[in-house]
């Protein structure tokens, strides 16, 4: 299920800068430690070669095989993970030639699938100035190759494989973007990468009993009502024994009736009155709550969830009028149990949704106000307990009456004083009783019904974490999905333009965020987002073509387009602005037009893990969005106008041999 009602919106146009978005990150499933070994560390490394971060892979697999694990399997992918986002001008002298080097050592790896791959990349990196025509083999040898196999190096090699080679090999690199493209069910799953990861179950605890000071104070009480009423007993039976005895069994009986259905009666009226009470918080309106945000955004959640969870008969503004003192008494709780530091009412949505569903639930069983009726005393006990009580007051009337008959005035005035002395520790007594039967009681019930509560909510919560699990995406399905969307984009602009990759010196594509959006990562992963915005530069002879659009990632539906069109010389600097608080800002100056600015990351100190670094997470995360390559390269043609042509000419690049 997805309920999209996180999404933080803004009104901003089109290329405009904003704040910072929310955003999620999920428990890391890439991960390695510093005692790693070098095949744990060659594993996760190519799990983020697959995953989109090369720059890790590269570091990865790189101390794999400088530790001793090399073999034609980990050095195909470290190839793969140094040509991965890069053009053949994007390495650096060093690196050309640890990937001579490396060519050299294929001769010595185990025949088999990996080392004919391994052979067939650097055939491709050494024929990069070969002319077309001369092809051909190579295109059989790599068609040749197990699809899987195919796919990585074509994947990977995307930015030094040009002219006929890639138009040889684009039509099915295509085909395969538009099959997969909504793969996996795509549409149906991809919301969950945005979810954030729930925050457990809880539950209020009862209340602490003070049931141990109320027996505290009964011995003294009890002791002086026991005292007040045997001196009005034995002063009765004095004075006349035959009455008064018929009168103190009368006075014990009533007494005892009272004690009985009186208890009873007490208990459920103290009960009713603390659950008709219920959690009392201020008002959203109120003054006193103005400053109390996370109140108020569970508040607006418990209404948007009751107003969705609504019993059938029953419209959403009758269910929000018949349940404003349950919701009340829900939100105050929820605002009580998780009001923490940094943690967004987003991560409790879970729970406010399955109380406003168990609400409906309740309600459509006549349940919902259950805890009334049976907590209203019958009408018999309270009869019972009245008639008790003046039974109780007529016989201690009849006991002074019976002291006054049969003795002296002294004898009467210390029966009255043993009446008032009886009543009032006789109330005391009975108050502190009462209370403590009854908070034995109490705490027994609400032990068992927060018991009962923690469990509901720990199987709701389980229900929603696996599903959530079940749905969520991985970081390669996301990969695969964000890499089809780009060819098929590359793909339409080259049938707009009718040009072929032989049309082309070369092209880069910068992905960056398209607002409103929401974005999650994993831990040591980079950030990906509901909406992007792809920025397309191809180059040409006659200059530099730029094409951008937005993308929804959940359906892939195109919105706004901008095209443009300059010579290499109208592109008069290229700048990147860094802000801690803010983010990246590549800032494009055309001589002809006013500077432009794209956002090409927004901040996110406020996300990191204690173990995270900041820089290595920008640096991933500019890799992945294609930055490094896309301002490497603006910035040459910024410098060398048209001569930028002649200096990236594939016969000016350092020589590169084939495998041996």
């Amino acid at each position: 299920m997805n309920d999209g009602s996180s999404v933080t919106h803004n009104s901003a146009s089109f290329g405009s800068t904003v704040g910072m978005q929310a955003g999620v990150v999920h428990t890391a499933y890439v991960s390695i430690g510093q005692d790693a070994s070098p095949q744990e560390k060659y594993k996760v490394g190519v799990r983020y070669l697959e995953d989109g971060v090369p720059s890790r892979a590269r570091d990865l697999i790189s101390d794999a095989t400088a530790t001793g694990h090399d073999n034609a399997e980990v050095r195909f992918h470290w190839v793969l993970a140094m040509l991965s986002g890069r053009a053949y001008d994007d390495l650096s002298t060093e690196e050309v030639q640890r990937l001579n080097r490396a060519s050299g050592f294929v001769r010595t790896y185990a025949e088999g699938e990996w080392k004919d791959a391994l052979r067939v990349a650097f055939e491709l990196l050494a024929m990069l100035s070969t002319p077309d025509g001369k092809t051909g083999h190579l295109l059989e040898r790599l068609r040749s190759l197990s699809p899987h196999l195919r796919d990585m190096i074509i994947h990977h090699f995307d930015l030094v494989l040009t002219g006929g080679l890639k138009d040889s090999l684009w039509a099915e690199k295509r085909e395969r973007a538009e099959a997969d493209r909504f793969g996996n069910g795509r549409v149906q799953r991809v919301w969950a990468y945005f979810e954030p990861d729930p925050i457990g179950p809880r539950a209020l605890p009862p209340h602490p009993s003070t049931a141990a000071a109320a027996r505290a104070a009964l011995p003294v009480r009890a002791g002086l009502f026991a005292v007040g009423t045997a001196f009005l007993w034995i002063l009765a039976l004095v004075a006349d024994p035959a009455a008064a005895a018929i009168e103190v069994l009368v006075a014990l009986g009533a007494g005892l009736t009272a004690v009985h259905f009186g208890r009873r009666w007490w208990y459920q009226e103290q009960h009713l009155k603390t659950k008709n009470r219920g959690l009392q918080i201020p008002h959203m309106r109120d003054p006193a709550s103005a400053g109390d945000g996370f109140t108020n955004r569970v508040r607006h959640s418990f209404d948007h969830y009751f107003s969705t969870r609504v019993p059938h008969g029953l419209a959403p503004y009758e269910w929000l009028g018949h349940t404003v003192h349950i919701r009340d008494s829900l939100v105050a709780e929820i605002a009580l149990l998780y009001r923490e530091s940094r943690i967004g009412v987003e991560r409790v949505d879970w729970l406010i949704r399955y109380l406003a569903e168990d609400a409906r639930d309740r309600y459509s069983k006549g349940t919902l106000f259950d805890h009334r009726p049976q907590n209203q005393t019958p009408a018999g006990v309270k009869a019972l307990c009245v008639a008790a009580l003046v039974a109780l007051g007529i016989t201690t009337l009849a006991l002074l009456g019976t002291v006054a008959s049969g003795a002296g005035a002294p004898q009467l005035l210390l029966a009255v004083l043993a009446v008032v002395g009886a009543v009032w520790s006789g109330r005391a007594a009975a108050s502190s009783w009462l209370e403590a039967r009854g908070e034995d009681q109490r705490l027994t019930e609400e032990t068992r019904e927060y018991h009962e509560r923690l469990a509901a909510r720990q199987a709701a919560f389980q229900n929603w974490k696996s599903f959530l699990d079940a749905t969520r995406p991985s970081e390669q399905e996301m990969e695969t999905w964000l890499t089809c969307d780009k060819t098929l984009f590359i793909d339409e602009v080259l049938r707009h333009y009718q040009l072929t990759w032989r049309d082309l010196i070369t092209h880069t594509i910068l992905v960056t965020p398209a607002r409103p959006y929401k974005r999650g990562r994993v831990k040591g992963g980079p950030w990906r987002y509901s909406r992007y915005s792809f920025r397309l530069f191809l180059v040409t002879q006659g200059g530099v073509r730029e094409i951008s659009s937005e993308f929804d990632f959940t359906d892939a539906r195109r919105g706004n387009r901008q095209r443009s069109n300059y010579r290499f010389d109208a592109l008069s600097s290229v700048q990147v602005t860094e802000r801690s608080e803010v983010g990246y800002d590549l800032e494009l100056v055309l001589t002809n037009g006013p500077a432009r600015n794209i956002r090409v990351k927004d901040a996110d100190t406020h996300h990191l893990a204690p173990d995270e670094n900041a820089q290595e997470i920008a640096e991933i995360d500019l890799n992945s969005a294609g930055f490094i390559h896309t301002f490497r390269l603006l910035e040459g043609i910024a410098a060398d106008g048209k001569g930028w042509i002649e200096r990236n000419n594939p016969d000016n690049f350092p020589s590169f041999r084939a495998a041996g």
